[in-house]
């Protein structure tokens, strides 16, 4: 795998949702109760 690894953990440490600025647009990353992962415009 190339490029930089993150562990969700990290990401999720304190919250369980994150907001992604990518170029104009923003993007929602959370983690489910189920301990899934989903991406939302």
């Amino acid at each position: 795998m190339r490029g930089s690894r993150i562990d969700s953990r990290e990401i999720f440490a304190a919250e369980r949702e994150i907001i992604i600025a990518h170029g104009e647009e923003n993007y929602r990353l959370r983690l489910t109760s189920q301990n899934k992962l989903i991406l939302t415009k």
